[in-house]
């Protein structure tokens, strides 16, 4: 099966943002804190801010 002839739902999303795509600023997500802890599908993923201003996910 080639990955044109998958259904709308299993397509692999673009890696860009698209204009509908939901939006959160970085300081209201991270907090004070500069961190976040995300659940997801029963793991727990640290989302935080490091001192040159990136993002980094780890697990």
């Amino acid at each position: 099966m080639q990955p044109t002839d998958l259904p709308d739902t299993c397509k692999p999303r673009p890696p860009h943002p698209e204009p509908d795509d939901r939006r959160i600023d970085s300081d209201t997500l991270l907090g004070s804190e500069g961190r976040v802890v995300i659940e997801h599908d029963g793991q727990q993923y640290l989302l935080r801010q490091t001192q040159a201003g990136k993002l980094i996910l780890t697990k």
